[in-house]
């Protein structure tokens, strides 16, 4: 029986029958796990056929959501004088040489059931959840956050400080994608069903959400998802600053006191120069 099949029976039971069923789910969630190591199963995947291009796996999901409940508190062995405690279904990641994965000491973690590509680079103090995929080449810097189930694509920089935000629930939600060749500056958010397509480029500070509405500069239009259900979707090769729009036409108060609201700008799409400045260093791989 695949692991899916094996994962959707025990998804049917009640916790009863859960319960009288652990030994066999906690295996399951193991060999889940393991599978998230090696990318041989993504919490959502690339698909051509899809508008937006991906596709959500939604068993995958309710795996790790059933990993969670599985779980029960333990402490987790650690040097002094650090101490940790967490769901004994839920341990640290670690690397073989072989696997060529930098993580650079000085406090970062990555949970089991997160695949980290070769040639990842992972400054301190960094956090990489369970179901994330980071591809290869990849640049996580220091305080950065790849939450639950985000995927990043190839030679992704991750700036200092940047968070991509984790969706486990709802099951179904897309969660947050990052493409390839993507420059995420310092301090920026990106959260709750967005998808970043290649080549983007998001400057320092700038937040996207799935119901955060763009301006595009270059093309004289607003950028929104389609419906509630649908992701925002960033245009390959866009540069996004953040900015800000007028409310004054809101209300009278708006207007007298010169309001007005963060909002995310396309500028430019990706060209040489762009390139040339946001081109991540060979000599630190």
């Amino acid at each position: 029986m695949s692991l899916h099949d094996r994962f959707a029976s025990l998804l049917t039971l009640s916790a009863d029958e859960l319960a009288s069923h652990r030994e066999e789910a906690l295996n399951a969630f193991s060999e889940l796990r393991k599978a998230l190591n090696t990318g041989s199963v993504r919490s959502a995947e690339p698909d051509s056929s899809s508008t937006n291009g991906w596709k959500v796996n939604t068993w995958v999901k309710q795996g790790i959501l059933l990993g969670f409940k599985l779980g029960r508190l333990a402490m987790l062995e650690t040097p002094s004088p650090w101490f940790f405690s967490d769901k004994d279904t839920l341990p640290v990641r670690h690397f073989l040489e072989k696997e060529n994965v930098r993580v650079v000491p000085g406090g970062s973690t990555i949970r089991d059931g997160a695949f980290i590509a070769p040639g990842v680079i992972v400054m301190p103090p960094a956090y990489i959840n369970i179901g994330a995929y980071v591809g290869t080449g990849s640049l996580v810097d220091s305080h950065a956050l790849v939450g639950s189930c985000a995927q990043l694509g190839e030679r992704v920089h991750l700036s200092a400080a940047a968070q991509i935000g984790g969706v486990l629930e709802p099951a179904g939600a897309m969660p947050v994608i990052i493409e390839d060749d993507v420059l995420i500056g310092g301090n920026c958010g990106v959260y709750e069903g967005c998808i970043v397509k290649k080549r983007a480029v998001l400057a320092s500070g700038v937040i996207l959400t799935g119901s955060t509405p763009v301006y595009d500069l270059v093309n004289s239009k607003i950028i929104r998802r389609s419906s509630e259900n649908e992701p925002l979707v960033i245009p390959e090769g866009a540069v996004i600053v953040a900015g800000s729009r007028s409310v004054g036409n809101k209300s009278d108060f708006a207007q007298t006191e010169g309001l007005s609201l963060y909002t995310p700008v396309i500028i430019k799409y990706r060209d040489e120069k762009t390139d040339a400045r946001t081109a991540l260093e060979g000599a630190l791989r």
